[in-house]
């Protein structure tokens, strides 16, 4: 792999955070304008797409995966519960528990938005042949992976 060295003094050009969250800001800016265009905020997005292919979660689940705080995912919810996207079911286990679902009218919100996203992924890729697409992904689940035991263990 090629390896570019920082162009600039500023400590954020060589900083692996940064330089992260930064890729994901611009690389997610592209496929959000296809959001917009279907009418979908990004919050209602990251929602439908975490529940695609599951049986369900817990609004503490949605949250964490759709990297907002509880209370923001909670009033978030209402909205698509309102809207008829989702709908909240007690947990067959603890009936304590929330679980939400998507709906067959978010599945079908959904669909055309899956396709276009990995459309997008597809063409981030192609723009990157140096790039081992399922290596760069198994890198980050390893690190998100690593991370969450570092935080259980010192909890």
């Amino acid at each position: 792999m090629n390896h570019m060295p920082a162009t600039s003094a500023r400590f954020i050009d060589d900083y692996l955070l940064y330089l992260l969250a930064r890729a994901s800001h611009v690389v997610s800016a592209e496929f959000h304008t296809v959001l917009r265009r279907a009418g979908v905020a990004v919050p209602v997005w990251r929602v439908l797409a975490t529940l695609s292919g599951s049986p369900g979660e817990t609004v503490s689940g949605l949250a964490d995966a759709c990297l907002l705080q509880q209370p923001t995912m909670t009033k978030l919810l209402d909205r698509m519960v309102r809207d008829g996207l989702v709908k909240r079911l007690p947990d067959a286990r603890d009936r304590r528990v929330v679980r939400i679902q998507m709906t067959p009218r978010g599945e079908a919100m959904v669909n055309d938005l899956l396709a276009g996203a990995k459309k997008h992924e597809t063409e981030v890729l192609a723009r990157h042949p140096d790039l081992d697409g399922l290596a760069i992904k198994d890198l980050l689940r390893g690190m998100i992976a690593r991370h969450r035991r570092g935080k259980r263990a010192a909890a």
